[in-house]
């Protein structure tokens, strides 16, 4: 995970924060579990986003914002989920809607259905189908791209980084019809060279993970996302909702970041992968 400056104590003015999701399950898989909350507990946060004042706008408000447009409301919140579990329909779609919250969906494409056995995600996984994510598109849900494997972006070489960045986007609008603007990095990897190709794919923003808050002076490809786990006890969410507890993106890449990429990058050129999940 991308190293970060330390928190900043108290609220701070302008801090955004983009929560990041992955399941919503009473039973994930083990191999996702870690990063899966439980419907009671997504319920729960939910209500206390709403009880904190946060404003809950659609991704592409903040990223109007970050490119100079209409300026957003105080205390404003986005709500994004990657990967496409099926639980998003099942689950989390019915709270959005009693909430009236707008939310942002990341989904790889080769894992949609479930995929081959030999594809993105372990056998098993219970990921959404085609139809459902057109479902959830007709529901107002805005649909984005996180590649069609789920790879460790800034060690792909050129070819295979083209190919998951804009296959991605084509798959995605042939099940929905339209085209679609909003890509996230796996594992929220990225280097200079991935959001260049990025940009090129026709992609208009890009979410990150950076575990801080995001802004309206941030980087529109490289968003700033908070990453609710299944061990983010209910302090650490309050704080968030109030504006503390982590630094305010925009900030430089840190020396840890780059070690930690050249060291996968190393692994790659070996053929010793770093297994990454989520």
């Amino acid at each position: 995970m991308a190293a970060v400056p330390g928190g900043r104590e108290g609220p701070v003015a302008g801090a955004v924060p983009v929560f990041l999701y992955h399941s919503v399950a009473v039973d994930p898989p083990s191999w996702i579990a870690p990063f899966t909350v439980s419907p009671r507990t997504f319920a729960e946060q939910l209500g206390m986003i709403v009880d904190s004042g946060l404003r809950v706008v659609p991704l592409r408000s903040l990223v109007a914002a970050q490119r100079g447009g209409e300026a957003l409301p105080e205390r404003a919140a986005v709500l994004t989920f990657d990967d496409g579990f099926a639980d998003f329909r099942a689950t989390v779609l019915p709270l959005l809607v009693r909430w009236r919250l707008p939310a942002t969906l990341y989904v790889t494409t080769g894992g949609l259905g479930g995929g081959p056995e030999d594809g993105p995600f372990p056998p098993g996984s219970r990921m959404l189908s085609r139809g459902q994510l057109g479902e959830l598109d007709a529901a107002g849900v805005e649909i984005g791209g996180h590649t069609r494997t789920h790879p460790q972006l800034d060690v792909l070489p050129g070819g295979p980084l083209r190919e998951e960045v804009g296959e991605c986007g084509r798959e995605l609008a042939d099940v929905l019809g339209h085209e679609v603007t909003a890509f996230a990095y796996p594992h929220g990897y990225s280097s200079r060279a991935v959001r260049a190709r990025v940009r090129e794919a026709g992609w208009t923003s890009a979410a990150a993970v950076r575990e801080a808050f995001s802004s309206a002076a941030d980087d529109p490809w490289r968003i700033a996302r908070l990453m609710v786990r299944a061990d983010t006890d209910r302090d650490r969410f309050r704080e968030w909702t109030r504006g503390a507890g982590a630094p305010v993106a925009p900030f430089p890449e840190g020396v840890r970041t780059k070690g930690w990429r050249a060291y996968r990058r190393t692994r790659a050129r070996l053929h010793v992968p770093y297994e990454a999940i989520a």
